[in-house]
């Protein structure tokens, strides 16, 4: 039932889209544009699609509630499990060994500096 319903407010959404789509811009969105006394008349109160939009957007904003009580009170799903890892097949992961620590006392090794004599010098 949670899909059909789904389904059909995917529907409502699409229509209300294609509602909103098809109406005349005459500037009034937001407040802005338009005479005041246009908003109210019986002819604006009457138009097919502004009733159409008014009638979807209601059936979504319900539809929206009804989906959303329905998914909370589903019962708790099961978690999905079928991308889990599974380390049994694995080798187990040591620790590597920690790197011997010089003593304080001992001479650095004496490194001889390169030998540059043998590099032209570029003019």
């Amino acid at each position: 039932m949670f899909v059909f319903l789904l389904v059909i407010h995917a529907i409502i959404a699409a229509l209300l889209v294609v509602v909103i789509l098809m109406q005349k811009s005459e500037g009034g969105g937001l407040g802005m544009g338009g005479s005041p006394a246009g908003l109210m008349s019986a002819r604006g109160a009457a138009d097919f699609l502004s009733r159409a939009t008014a009638v979807l957007a209601t059936a979504f904003v319900g539809f929206s509630i009804l989906l959303a009580v329905l998914a909370a009170t589903r019962g708790a799903p099961a978690i999905d499990t079928s991308l889990a890892r599974t380390p049994a097949t694995q080798a187990p992961v040591t620790q590597p060994a920690p790197a011997p620590v010089p003593a304080a006392n001992a001479a650095a090794p004496a490194t001889q500096p390169a030998d540059n004599s043998a590099v032209p010098l570029a003019r």
